[in-house]
């Protein structure tokens, strides 16, 4: 097939197509009763099954398929919208900054495959008055355009609406409408987004009806007095031919509030006392527009966005962004996304507290705005703009990331994708920034962008991270960017940002006044992440710290059915024989492939809670709430409950009262509980949703704190056995063997461990105990793991250098010298180990480690467990129920709780540490007639799994594994916090396991149950 080479001109974005306007629907006169725009006689949806075929390039492609007498029998039949990589065509890739093609911009490849849809729809012949508009919302790359066989147009901008006036192309009966998709044109360089690449017309297709003269676009914006009592709507409005004459209605709700006729194009209208929008409160106004036998209706919600001395004011508050970033991505359907599963996600969201999205790194489809604008989430609304792939030329640096940043060739290209954006959503209350792309690097291409945008909508702010990145010799204007944006900064860069930011302007310091947002920070890859809590922290503590979006909302992967074990197969990068990939750095988000949230979903809900509490004075039952929200009184918007436990048992309950706390102030509450008498004693509040609201029914859980009573008690103290018999020992030069009245136990003088742990006839172990410094490195561990591996943390080996075995008081005293040593490297620590047998069976253990501080940070210490099968209920005392960490804990509390030992694993598409318990006290681990407990008199950390670290470490996917054949029991002293730094910055220190000399106690008790 013979086109012109529109695909690699980037001078151009579309052929033919009509100007970008806002998104909307229009109705017939009066019949505009709602905005479902599939009850509106104007609109013609053409999804469905068309007919398709890919070819290996343009010039493969048979013209035949455009014309009308053709029918297509060796057409296969594609739905539409979808892309065809989901449904067996051309194969999926996963890559992240690396671009699919080589870098010769604007050339692409000859082998380019191309999808030829073709499919037939019916124009009523009472329509042949109208003009016709046909609309493309998502087409990737690029698309040719035919009707009846007649070239129509062309456009490119994957993630942007096009429209075509197609009146003179069509007519009443049946029509062919034919289009032609190239996976990769110019615009390829300009859609490097890190997601899988796919390709076809993956969003709605539909004809407008309109008539000859008609409402083109319009463009309302709002302005507030300075009390925020009164609003100014104002309203633009472009005709296509001339201006007519257009009635106009406000409602609140089903009450006209405003009404009038415009001749000039303009609209003016004075709402006193209005309810003003926010995240919140989502409260919109329907303005109807009506003109030339057409009825407009648009959601409109009055609220003010300004910056004030470095901080972001939403309606004179200061907000803060409790975000995430968001990919069109669903395993099953790619980046074709319904309605339903729009609302699924912002479901979710709103059931765990999250009030702002980045629509990463493009627009969404136009119905989500709307969505957003009406359940109430802030929106940075992103232009399909990301050139990443720069940085992988060649002998090229970071900030050679910009290099079509400043390329002329490219100056066009990126404003037009920015006006596309800009221009769409214009109407949308719910976007505050607009972005202008991402990592793209920053030249004067983006400089020109931001100076239409500031021109076009003053109304908004302009946030673009890439700023960060000038291309080097360059210094282009920051003036037109109105916040200061990065991605995985550290916790002391925010530091020194603010303190920068708060010093007096002189000469040394002529920075102005800025936000600050995270556009992106903890990454979400695996069991992860770890380091919430610390910037939120700052987000609290500096008025200029916007909030931060965390990368990202969902794991991207692609479903290939069930595996034999019954797992689902989600696939990534490097599954599909693809080249380049990045493996699994597309599996990051807080829900799983298919929205199941993971335990980092629920760390975050828990941080970023409406309200915290915190002690005042305990002697007077005192505690100070804070409110977290920022337009909401908390009276309004919760409940709370409160819930005493004692060793776990809850004794005392009841509700808070005194929640009359404004937006970002705190208030004394005074609770007059009994405190218990003794034991681990603790008091949770819980904040619960006060009322029925979308996605979140009344009395849902919202968040917790929790706060230890100062109560002197342990949980669990051993029973002295008063039966028990003297205990005898005897030894060879192998083992040492310890026996009572009812157990008998084997210690390796060799390992320094126990081999056997015998007790009326029951096993308790089915291999020797071994000491545990590994652990299946988490993806944020990708860069520890080369240390760990290069230290053989991974390999190390026992080495004893000395057993003794004593009777000390009627009990059996082993100790043993030992170090774990790889081969051909140093040993990593050297341990004196004391295992003292009582005669009740009872093995308390202590080891004093000393490390080679040349080594780094150990994974883990502590020993591990292989128990029989059966034992297979787990009982604890420490931080549940979810897994928890030294620094990912917060969606957890200290209580006591039971599961089944397989529930204890927890499942991430590539296997990983994972389901480990931190702070705990006791763990009891049981069959149908044996338990063995673990207890200490200071916290540790366990993990239950029916897989070793092995195993998990070496398997790149979760459906791979095979069960060890035991229940892998894991003690620990500590792990090594999980922190974010598969692409966020380092573990924070204090969470690091880097001690060169610790101790660690524990007590083994194994028991037979009556």
């Amino acid at each position: 097939m013979n086109l012109p080479k529109y695909y690699e001109n980037t001078e151009i974005t579309s052929v033919n197509a009509a100007q970008d306007r806002a998104y909307f629907i229009p109705f017939a006169e009066g019949c505009a009763r709602n905005q479902v725009r599939e009850d509106s006689d104007r609109f013609q949806l053409l999804n469905g099954d068309w007919k398709f075929k890919l070819f290996d390039n343009i010039i493969a492609v048979d013209d035949c398929f455009i014309r009308t007498d053709f029918s297509g029998e060796d057409f296969d039949t594609l739905k539409v919208p979808s892309v065809w990589q989901m449904n067996g065509y051309d194969s999926n890739q996963y890559t992240n900054t690396c671009y699919p093609i080589p870098y010769d911009p604007p050339y692409v490849p000859f082998h380019n495959p191309c999808g030829a849809y073709f499919t037939w729809f019916e124009v009523a012949p009472e329509k042949d008055g109208y003009r016709k508009y046909l609309n493309f919302e998502g087409v990737d790359s690029c698309a040719y355009v035919f009707l009846n066989g007649v070239f129509v147009g062309f456009h490119k901008v994957s993630h942007s609406t096009c429209e075509y006036d197609i009146t003179d192309f069509v007519h009443a009966g049946r029509n062919k409408l034919a289009v032609l998709v190239m996976k990769w044109c110019d615009g390829t360089y300009l859609e490097d987004q890190d997601k899988l690449r796919m390709s076809g017309i993956f969003r709605d297709v539909y004809v407008l009806y309109r008539p000859q003269n008609h409402i083109t676009d319009y463009f309302v914006t709002e302005k507030l007095s300075d009390d925020y009592t009164r609003a100014m709507l104002r309203v633009r409005i472009d005709f296509l031919n001339h201006m007519e004459g257009v009635k106009y209605a406000l409602l609140d709700r089903d009450k006209t509030i405003a009404a009038g006729t415009s001749d000039d194009g303009s609209i003016v209208i004075t709402v006193d006392h209005p309810a003003l929008w926010n995240a919140e409160n989502p409260c919109l106004y329907t303005l109807k527009l009506t003109s030339c036998g057409e009825t407009i209706t648009e959601k409109v919600g009055f609220r003010d966005i300004k910056t004030v001395n470095g901080v972001v004011l939403v309606n004179g508050m200061n907000i803060k962004m409790k975000g995430v970033n968001r990919h069109d991505s669903d395993p099953y359907t790619g980046y074709t996304i319904s309605v339903e599963q729009m609302k699924r996600d912002l479901s979710l969201m709103k059931q765990n507290n999250i009030n702002a999205i980045r629509t990463s790194h493009y627009p969404n489809a136009p119905i989500f705005t709307r969505l957003c604008d009406e359940y109430g989430f802030y929106v940075i609304a992103e232009a399909d703009v990301e050139a990443h792939g720069g940085i992988n030329t060649y002998g090229a640096t970071y900030n050679e990331i910009g290099k079509l940043s400043i390329s002329p060739v490219f100056t066009n290209a990126i404003l037009r994708r920015v006006q596309k954006a800009v221009i769409r959503d214009q109407n949308r209350p719910c976007i505050i920034f607009w972005s202008l792309g991402n990592e793209s690097g920053y030249g004067e291409n983006f400089v020109d962008a931001a100076k239409w945008v500031k021109k076009y909508d003053p109304t908004r702010l302009i946030h673009y991270e890439s700023t960060v990145h000038p291309y080097p010799g360059k210094s282009p204007d920051l003036s037109v960017i109105d916040v200061h944006s990065t991605m995985y900064a550290s916790r002391e860069y925010i530091k020194e940002y603010f303190e920068k930011q708060s010093a007096p302007l002189n000469a040394a310091n002529e920075q102005r006044k800025i936000p600050y947002v995270q556009c992106e920070f903890c990454h979400a890859m695996g069991n992860s992440p770890g380091d919430i809590e610390d910037y939120f922290e700052q987000v609290y503590y500096y008025d200029g710290f916007v909030g931060g979006f965390i990368w990202e909302w969902c794991d991207h992967a692609v479903y290939s059915g069930k595996a034999e074990n019954g797992r689902s197969k989600f696939l990534y990068g490097g599954d599909f024989g693809d080249f380049p990939n990045d493996k699994n750095f597309c599996v990051d988000g807080l829900v799983f492939p298919d929205r199941t949230p993971s335990t980092g979903l629920l760390e975050y809900k828990n941080v970023i809670r409406p309200a915290r509490v915190q002690v005042k004075n305990m002697t007077e039952r005192e505690f100070l709430i804070r409110n977290c929200l920022d337009f909401t009184n908390l009276k309004d918007a919760i409940t709370m409950a409160y819930e005493i436990t004692r060793n776990g048992e809850m004794v005392g309950k009841g509700s808070v009262t005194g929640l009359d706390i404004k937006p970002h102030h705190t208030a004394t509450v005074k609770i007059p509980f009994e405190m218990p008498h003794d034991g681990r004693c603790f008091l949770r509040f819980i904040s619960l949703q006060k009322q029925d609201a979308p996605f979140v029914a009344a009395g849902s859980p919202l968040g917790f704190d929790q706060i230890e009573l100062p109560v002197q008690g342990v949980f669990f103290t051993k029973q002295e056995d008063h039966h028990a018999q003297k205990i005898t020992v005897s030894e060879d030069s192998i083992d040492i063997r310890v026996s009572g009245s009812s157990f008998s136990y084997t210690f390796s003088k060799p390992d320094g461990v126990f081999t056997k742990l015998t007790r009326s006839k029951c096993e308790f172990i089915d291999k020797p105990i071994e000491y545990n410094i590994w652990r299946a490195p988490t993806d944020n561990d990708r860069y520890l793991r080369k240390e760990w591996e290069a230290a053989g943390y991974d390999r190390a080996l026992v080495k004893v250098y000395e057993t003794d075995v004593t009777q000390i008081d009627g009990a059996a005293v082993i100790s043993c010298k030992l170090s774990l040593t790889p081969i051909f490297i140093q040993p990593i620590l050297h341990a004196d180990a004391e295992y003292k047998i009582t005669s009740d069976g009872a093995i308390s253990v202590s080891v004093k480690v000393i490390k080679d501080h040349e080594m780094p940070s150990l994974p883990r210490f502590g020993v591990r467990l292989f128990l029989p099968k059966c034992f297979d209920h787990v009982s604890y005392f420490g931080y549940g129920p979810h897994e928890s960490y030294v620094d990912k804990h917060r969606a957890s509390y200290m209580g006591l709780f039971e599961s089944d030992a397989a529930s204890q694993y927890v499942d991430y598409i590539k296997p990983q540490e994972n389901g480990s318990h931190y702070g705990c006290e006791y763990i009891k681990i049981s069959g149908k007639a044996e338990a063995l407990t673990i207890f200490a008199e200071k916290p540790f950390m366990f993990n239950v799994s029916p897989y070793t670290q092995e195993e998990l470490a070496t398997k790149k996917h979760d459906f791979e594994l095979e069960e060890s054949g035991d229940v892998v029991l894991c003690i620990d002293y500590k792990q090594n916090g999980i922190g974010s730094n598969s692409c966020g910055p380092e573990l924070l220190e204090k969470y690091r396991f880097d001690e060169d000399q610790f101790d660690f106690a524990f007590s083994i008790l194994p028991q037979t149950i009556k």
